[in-house]
């Protein structure tokens, strides 16, 4: 069901501006983040914002010739979050601290949470119609946190909220086609459910490859699942996935601006409040969805999937309705 090919099919009109903002624009995924954002040809105007570093980096990539202006902003000039965020139609989030070695995706809640639930606020208040991109993980946590917050502001849409799930996809087409032998711009890998661990689930009975043997499967959707943690040992406490999730998240971005564009037949995996389990208390799922001048356009189901997706779903729904709960709490607590 999910092996579309996206269609160059654009609409008659000529494509528009769009401004876009990066919150966290200093820091391991912001800077290359926005290097990237800064060549995509629809971002006429680029906002960076961070606690330190954005107008060095803005200053930077400003020498880039593409068409838009870029400015960087800091929370020691007045009214700069705000600036920032004034007139944006997409806000990538990517701020918080990153993963160091044994740390779990949940051992950053504490920090993290707080960061997103006040640049939440900002967004809230300063760009309620943008198209909110959340990067900080725990996304499974993060994007409930978002919600609850835009709730409190009365301006959440639902469509237009999305969880950056997208690594786990560019990560799957490269493993799988690691174990194939193929090319791996070739594949395609629609990933549901969430974006940590268990919570990430691979469909590859909807590849070209549903015949792989038992163990080489497990194998290759265990490493799917905590590809993470290869970066994270590899850079010996530097860091974690930043120079990929800064292509994920351009990548995810530049999907949406194509679907507020109204380019047609957009299709991305992403965490959005999703109607598949909300009759089993699960509200945030990912699942391939139509991207359009909305946000959402069509959230689409998880078609024909094999037993033991199904066990996969099974153990992800699990968590992640804890996982969600955690978000939720975070900010009915604090009330």
């Amino acid at each position: 069901m999910f092996s579309r090919v996206a269609k160059r099919s654009f609409s008659s009109s000529a494509a528009q501006n769009y401004k876009v903002t990066v919150l966290g624009a200093g820091g391991g995924i912001g800077q290359p983040l926005s290097l990237l954002m800064k060549l995509n040809h629809r971002v006429t105007k680029l906002a960076l914002y961070d606690l330190k570093g954005a107008p060095g980096v803005a200053a930077d990539i400003s020498h880039i010739p593409t068409n838009s202006e870029v400015k960087g902003y800091s929370p020691n000039e007045q009214d700069g979050l705000k600036n920032a965020l004034t007139g944006s139609d997409v806000v990538l989030i990517p701020a918080g601290v990153p993963r160091k070695p044994g740390m779990t995706r949940d051992d950053l809640f504490n920090i993290n949470a707080s960061i997103v639930r006040d640049l939440a606020a900002a967004v809230a208040e300063n760009a309620p119609n943008a198209a909110v991109l959340v990067i900080s993980n725990p996304v499974n946590s993060t994007v409930p946190i978002v919600r609850e917050v835009f709730k409190q502001k009365n301006v959440y849409n639902k469509k237009k909220l999305f969880g950056v799930t997208t690594l786990d996809v560019l990560r799957s087409s490269r493993f799988l086609s690691e174990v194939a032998g193929t090319d791996p711009t070739t594949e395609r890998v629609t990933v549901v459910g969430g974006h940590s661990g268990i919570t990430i689930v691979p469909l590859l009975s909807q590849t070209k490859h549903k015949d792989l043997k038992e163990d080489v499967r497990d194998a290759l959707i265990n490493r799917i699942q905590f590809g993470g943690d290869e970066v994270v040992k590899a850079k010996d406490g530097a860091g974690s996935a930043t120079l990929s999730m800064a292509q994920a998240g351009a990548r995810f971005a530049s999907s949406v601006i194509k679907g507020l564009d109204g380019e047609r037949d957009i299709f991305e995996p992403t965490f959005v409040e999703n109607p598949i389990y909300q009759s089993e208390g699960i509200d945030f799922f990912a699942t391939e969805v139509t991207l359009g001048p909305e946000g959402v356009a069509k959230i689409h189901g998880l078609g024909e999937i094999s037993a033991h997706e199904e066990e996969l779903i099974a153990k992800a729904k699990e968590a992640l309705k804890k996982n969600i709960a955690k978000g939720e709490t975070f900010i009915t607590e604090a009330k």
